[in-house]
């Protein structure tokens, strides 16, 4: 059983993207890379609706089975962490809006899931990320990268609708019906919407 995760590293002038696959024992598959962007120049309510724009517009082509959201943690910058933090919020809104269950993980967990050191450098990270996904360069920009290696995160370690076991298989069979129904209904009521 597959199960698709879209991964966001919130940011309000670069917010990335990342959608991966589970294809089997600790292995996945790139969807998708990219970033929404807003313009700087745009007062905070044009940009926060170019950002829900995006991420509504990633979210429907992409239809994941969770959303792993990188957790907003204490910066400097306090401008800085309040724009992280009004986009992580709009990235919860738009997947429980349609049912999607939502995972935050902290960037140290990232990095620790990922690389194996909770004190890894983007490099390094984006290293393992070619390496674990078969790439032949990482996704650009960097915020695409972090957003897919939050992917992971959520694929590798949870919490997510199915804890997957050793063979990237559903604990039980009773998990993995009812994850498959949820992500049918959700699949139909889509496509029912965008019909209308």
């Amino acid at each position: 059983m597959t199960m698709r995760v879209l991964g966001i590293d919130p940011g309000l002038t670069r917010c990335g993207i990342g959608v991966i696959d589970s294809t089997g024992a600790r292995r996945a598959r790139l969807v998708h890379a990219g970033v929404v962007r807003s313009d700087a120049a745009d007062g905070i309510d044009r940009r926060l609706l170019a950002i829900t724009r995006g991420l509504r517009s990633a979210i429907e082509e992409y239809a994941p089975d969770v959303v792993a959201v990188e957790r907003v943690f204490s910066q400097n910058n306090i401008s800085t962490v309040m724009g992280t933090a009004q986009v992580s919020g709009l990235a919860i809104v738009e997947a429980a809006e349609r049912g999607i269950p939502i995972a935050m993980h902290t960037p140290s967990e990232v990095k620790a899931a990922v690389t194996g050191s909770g004190r890894a450098d983007k490099k390094q990270i984006q290293t393992m990320l070619v390496k674990l996904l078969g790439l032949d360069a990482p996704p650009q920009p960097a915020d695409a990268s972090d957003a897919v290696a939050i992917a992971l995160t959520q694929l590798w370690r949870g919490p997510g609708p199915v804890s997957l076991d050793s063979t990237g298989g559903a604990r039980t069979s009773a998990q993995a019906v009812w994850a498959e129904a949820e992500r049918k209904a959700r699949r139909a009521r889509e496509r029912s919407t965008s019909r209308h």
